[in-house]
């Protein structure tokens, strides 16, 4: 019997944390938030929730729900960086509306500027929190600490022509 993929990529297992500091576990669909007046979720019984971004702290995207964790579900334990990233991206920090700080890994491309929040790599990605979408409401100041690089990557030679060099002590054509 084939099976079909798509039905896997629609809707991910995710937590939602308010600023209430009380949390919803569900399934959300993979294009929340970019014009959505408000966050919705299917929980574990069925049943549709709506959620406005406003009481949204943030949502964080995991691999398996809690089983009877009720204070940290996202088991969420290191929110900054110990030492420098090494994957490429943006490593961001951010202080959210209620005071907290969290620190990431962002994809340096125009969602940065033009999406309704942003989608962060967490500082532990051995934790049960594999991606946080923070949305822009929820920000309250933003800094970007690094750009970390992609490591060898190569340029082309045809884009960069060589620049002969000029030689400091020019041959005497008579000694040569």
């Amino acid at each position: 019997m084939r099976q079909s993929r798509a039905m896997a990529s629609v809707r991910k297992p995710v937590i939602v944390r308010k600023f209430s500091r009380d949390w919803y576990a569900g399934y959300a669909g993979t294009s929340f938030g970019h014009d959505a007046t408000e966050l919705e979720i299917l929980d574990l019984t069925g049943k549709v929730m709506r959620i406005a971004w406003d009481q949204v702290k943030w949502v964080c995207y995991v691999r398996d729900f809690p089983a009877g964790e009720t204070a940290n579900p996202e088991r969420l334990l290191h929110k900054r960086f110990s030492i420098r990233p090494r994957t490429a991206g943006l490593w961001m920090r951010m202080t959210l509306t209620d005071g907290e700080e969290l620190e990431g890994l962002a994809v340096n491309d125009l969602s940065l500027v033009e999406g309704a929040g942003l989608l962060l790599t967490p500082p532990d990605a051995r934790s049960n929190t594999q991606r946080i979408y923070v949305p822009r409401q929820s920000i309250r100041s933003l800094e970007v600490v690094s750009l970390i690089g992609a490591a060898g990557r190569k340029r082309s030679d045809t884009s960069h022509k060589a620049i002969e060099q000029p030689d400091l002590f020019p041959r005497d054509p008579d000694k040569a």
